[in-house]
């Protein structure tokens, strides 16, 4: 044996031994860690990582464990742990044994915590893959000395702080992934040493300042993603210098400035996505030089002036969006010639002129030309391929018939057409649309008959024919259209009785033949509509009696009969529908009494029963509806004193009047008998008489009255007496809060008058709100509850719930300082709000002014700042259920805070919530109508009314359900009562809000952002 083979095997004898001693190591540290781990299902997934003695003949854990690859010399290379259910930190991970690791996988689990700086001694890593994780904290700038490292994914984690400039030592790095966090500040110069650089995603973070002209530097990106942040500044020139790049979105931003005509130098770019900032100036002609794009999107921004005619050159283009824009002039008919464009977005700018011919002839998927200022006809052959699915031409001026070819475009499911100047034969204009689920033709100057063929578009949910010329009688086949849930056929000439097959479109919940000359008796079919929550049948010419099938619309919340020719009395019925919040039924011809049914009506808030021939006194049951409603009686035959209830306060004249049988001390009415004082006695016997047997009567009378009261008290008090002060009981007085119970409760009786109605400043679902002024001259508001103690099934958990809710600290949330319980009265004790209730100030055309957009985009941020914390940041969540108008209260600053959460229900993470529908009429979303669950996405959903009702300065009513089709410009749904934003950046602001109301008001709650995400999207923009 030549000495050369010797010395080897006596290397082999010294080394093994202590590679096998290096690979026990290692696997005792992964076991250690391994322990460290939560119990949870990992078991399963590492249950191979098990401990083998020292002189065991294989070598450990290279062999048998799950997740681990050694190298050559039988030490750990990699570990890839991805979606193994790991739950725990890495505060014992053994990087100092593991310093041969290459690959580095833990993505997908559920660990936490933050990275240890000790990452560091993993000097030989190439891939660091964490991403998917709860990892939290800062990214430690230790990761800048892993020099061979090649990718780095951090992503959908909780990082905060920010991107360390150590990163740019990584010169090796090819893709770097770190969105989905929370990391904030700049981005650091230092990026632009990362030379070989391919892949950068830093989307959906919180980063702000401007980008680095270093970023000039990476010549070697191919896909740069920095969308949703909060970057501003101008897009820098040296990015033209990026010709490898293929993907740009920088969309979501608040950058300013014009897009630089260098971006034009990016030969390979596939996609770019400037959308959603502050972008202003032309769109730079250079950009017909993209001969390689496919997706360009520049919506959402300030762009003005052309569309540039050498965007005809981009051949390759898939997808155009320039919507939500300034641009003008007209549509360049170099357009034409893009024969590979499926998408078109032209909406909500001011193009003027005609739509080019030639674009007819693309075989176009979507086109939307909405809210300009176009003219003329649409292209003949439009629809060529047959491929159009959604076509939005509404708010212009065009005109003529609907091209022939449409009729043949049987892949539409969405046609929006509403407030133009389209005339034709409705009953030739379209043809049958198997999969159409939206057409709004609306506001136009349609004529003809309506075709049964509308029957046989078996997917379509939404009709809307209104404000046309259309006449002759809605077709009985219209009752076959099952899956409609809107129509809207008003303000046109249709004639003949409403058909009684309208009873089998079971799921309608929007009915409006409004303002037509229809005739006959209400069928008693619609009373089968059991899902409808707005009717309108108002000027037409129905007559007979409003038929007691009403019963059935247990759902509805307006209804408007007025101006027909109805007779007979109201049913007694009207009060099962206990949602409505407005009921018409002014010039008919109505008779007999109004029901006292009617006092079921608590959400209401209009009430019209004018112009008919009502008799009989005003109920009594009046006095249960709620105070503030707008209400009419004026021009009935309605007779006796008016009630002094908190309706009739300070009412006005044209409420009541035309009802000469009516008496009382308001204005415009006669005094009634009762009321006169006798000022001349003539005859002195008369006066002897009246003084010797009336007054000893009333003295008799009022010591009898207070002798039993005061019986009546004696008996009541008698056992809370002798009780602590604290203890519950049927008549105790209980408190919590920092006052004491006994005299904070006399404290208020006596600052209202025992709640006298002068005080009451309000109404609500769960009782009635009063101002009360204590001896030390602080302010409450006070909610009377309806129930009393005997009436709590729960009262301890009540008071649980109460006790957890003044703990509550949020500026946006009304304070509740506590409760207090007597046999008597039970009432909750808030800080009181100088400016009253958000729903008060809108309604007032006065006091509406005084609130321009700034205070108004503040409004709903604080809204949604409050909602937030009450999901997010409360243990555990509490969902308000009944987010409204009415709710949000305002100080003296305008400053919104949200009320009424005290008798909310603390969510229970672990079961269902509630069993019945909760909340105010108009704001609820529409699952509750079938799961009967609330949860936070209801809330959601009810703050994307209250955002929307801000901005447009009235409830949205029926346009919350097609919202999503109209412009979010504030020109066209903005509140006309004070004018426009006065700068760009406010409108900008405002055209936000509305966006994020629409995310809000989607009708899959799945599909809704949480409150944090609609906070933290607003605190970015605002």
């Amino acid at each position: 044996m030549s000495s050369s083979s010797f010395f080897i095997i006596f290397l082999a004898i010294l080394i093994i031994p202590y590679l096998s001693s290096a690979s026990f190591h290692e696997a005792n540290a992964l076991l250690e860690w391994k322990q460290s781990l939560q119990a949870s299902k990992n078991n399963s997934f590492l249950s191979s990582w098990t401990p083998h003695p020292i002189n065991s003949t294989t070598s450990i854990p290279c062999t048998s464990w799950f997740g681990v690859v050694c190298n050559a010399h039988r030490s750990v290379e990699i570990l890839n742990l991805t979606s193994s259910e790991l739950n725990g930190t890495l505060n014992r991970f053994p990087f100092y044994l593991l310093r041969n690791l290459t690959h580095f996988d833990l993505s997908l689990n559920n660990l936490f915590g933050s990275i240890p700086p000790e990452i560091r001694l993993l000097s030989k890593l190439v891939y660091l893959e964490l991403s998917g994780n709860k990892f939290s904290g800062a990214i430690p700038p230790e990761i800048g000395l892993l020099a061979s490292l090649e990718t780095l994914h951090l992503f959908e984690n909780n990082f905060n702080g920010s991107i360390p400039q150590e990163i740019g030592q990584l010169t090796s790095l090819t893709e770097l992934a770190l969105y989905n966090n929370s990391l904030q500040g700049e981005l650091p110069p230092t990026l632009g040493n990362l030379r070989n650089l391919a892949y950068l995603y830093l989307q959906d973070n919180k980063l702000s300042g401007q980008i680095p002209p270093e970023f000039g530097q990476l010549v070697n990106l191919v896909k740069v993603f920095i969308s949703n942040n909060a970057l501003d500044g101008p897009i820098p020139l040296t990015m033209g210098k990026l010709s490898k790049i293929t993907i740009l979105h920088l969309f979501g931003n608040h950058l300013n400035g014009s897009i630089p005509k260098e971006i034009g130098s990016m030969v390979s770019l596939e996609s770019l996505s400037l959308y959603s900032n502050n972008l202003s100036g032309s769109i730079p002609s250079s950009l017909g030089d993209l001969i390689s794009i496919k997706f360009l999107y520049l919506y959402q921004n300030q762009l003005s002036g052309r569309i540039p005619t050498k965007l005809g050159n981009l051949k390759s283009l898939v997808d155009l969006q320039v919507s939500e824009n300034e641009l003008n002039s007209s549509i360049p008919s170099s357009l034409e010639n893009l024969s590979n464009l499926r998408y078109l977005s032209l909406r909500a700018n001011k193009l003027s002129g005609r739509i080019p011919q030639g674009l007819g002839s693309l075989d176009l998927v979507k086109l939307e030309m909405d809210t300009n200022q176009l003219s003329g006809h649409l292209p003949k052959n439009l629809c060529h391929g047959g491929k159009l699915r959604s076509l939005s031409l509404s708010f212009n001026q065009l005109s003529g018939p609907i091209p022939r070819g449409l009729r043949n475009c049987l892949n539409l499911t969405r046609a929006l057409f509403h407030f133009n100047q389209f005339s034709g034969d409705i009953s030739s204009s379209f043809g049958v649309y198997p999969s159409l689920d939206l057409l709004d033709i609306s506001h136009n100057n349609f004529h003809g008959e309506l075709s049964q063929n509308w029957s046989k578009c078996k997917n379509l949910t939404t009709l809307l024919m209104g404000y046309n010329n259309i006449s002759g009688r809605i077709p009985r086949e219209f009752g076959d259209s099952t899956r409609l849930k809107k129509l809207d056929l008003s303000s046109n000439h249709l004639v003949g009785e409403i058909p009684k097959e309208f009873g089998k479109m079971k799921v309608m919940l929007y009915l409006s033949l409004a303002d037509n000359q229809l005739s006959g008796a209400i069928p008693l079919e619609l009373g089968l509509l059991h899902n409808l929550l707005s009717l309108d049948l108002s000027t037409n010419r129905l007559n007979g009696s409003i038929p007691t099938s009403i019963r059935g619309w247990a759902q509805i919340y307006y209804l408007n009969l007025s101006n027909n020719k109805l007779s007979g009395k109201i049913p007694s019925e009207i009060g099962m529908l206990c949602q409505l919040t407005v009921l018409d039924l002014s010039q008919n011809s109505l008779t007999k009494e109004i029901p006292s049914e009617i006092q079921s009506l608590v959400n209401m808030a209009k009430l019209n029963l004018s112009h008919n021939r009502l008799s009989g006194s005003i109920p009594i049951s009046f006095g249960k509806l709620p105070r503030g409603i707008d209400i009419s009686l004026s021009y009935n035959q309605l007779t006796g004193p008016v009630p002094p209830y908190a309706i009739f306060v300070n009412t006005s004249t044209q409420v009541l009047q035309g009802n000469p049988g009516l008496c009382g001390n308001i204005t415009g009415l006669k005094l009634c008998e009762t009321d006169q004082i006798i000022c001349n006695i003539k005859n002195p016997l008369h006066h002897r008489i009246i003084l010797t047997i009336i007054l000893p009567l009333f003295v008799a009378l009022f010591l009898g009255l207070f002798t039993c009261t005061l019986i009546q008290y004696r008996r009541k008090n008698k056992s809370c007496v002798q009780k602590p002060l604290d203890q519950e009981g049927n008549c105790d007085f209980f408190s919590i809060s920092s006052f004491d119970g006994r005299a904070m409760y006399d404290a208020i009786l006596k600052a209202t008058n025992d709640f006298d109605d002068a005080y009451c400043i309000g109404t609500g679902g769960y009782g009635i709100v009063y101002k009360a002024k204590l001896k030390s001259n602080d302010i409450v508001a006070v909610k009377k509850l309806h129930l009393s103690c005997d009436q709590k099934a729960d009262h301890k958990g009540f008071l649980s719930e109460v006790q957890a809710l003044t703990n509550i600290r949020h500026r946006n949330i009304v304070k509740l300082y506590g409760y207090c319980s007597h046999v008597r009265h039970s009432f909750l004790i808030y800080k009181y709000l100088e400016k009253g209730s958000l729903g008060s100030i809108l309604s007032s055309d006065l006091l509406a002014k005084e609130l321009d957009w700034l205070k108004r985009v503040k409004i709903v941020r604080a809204i949604a700042d409050g909602l937030a914390y009450m999901h997010h940041d409360c243990s555990p969540p509490i969902v308000h259920r009944d987010i409204s108008r009415g709710n949000i209260l305002l100080d003296s600053d305008y400053e919104a805070h949200i009320s009424d959460f005290g008798t909310a229900k603390l969510l229970k993470m672990d079961s269902s919530n509630w069993t019945a529908v909760a909340g105010t009429y108009g704001y609820i979303a529409p699952e509750l109508a079938y799961t009967m669950v609330a949860t936070e996405k209801c809330d959601v959903y009810s703050f994307g009314v209250i955002a929307l009702e801000v901005i447009m300065g009235k409830h949205p009513g029926e346009l919350i359900t097609s919202f999503p089709t109209y412009s979010d410009d504030f020109l066209l749904l903005g509140d006309s009562r004070i004018p426009p934003p006065s700068s760009l950046q406010v409108e900008k602001q405002v055209k936000s809000v509305m966006l994020l109301s629409k995310a809000c008001l989607n009708s899959n709650p799945l599909e809704r952002p949480t409150m944090r995400q609609v906070s933290d999207r607003l605190c970015i923009d605002i």
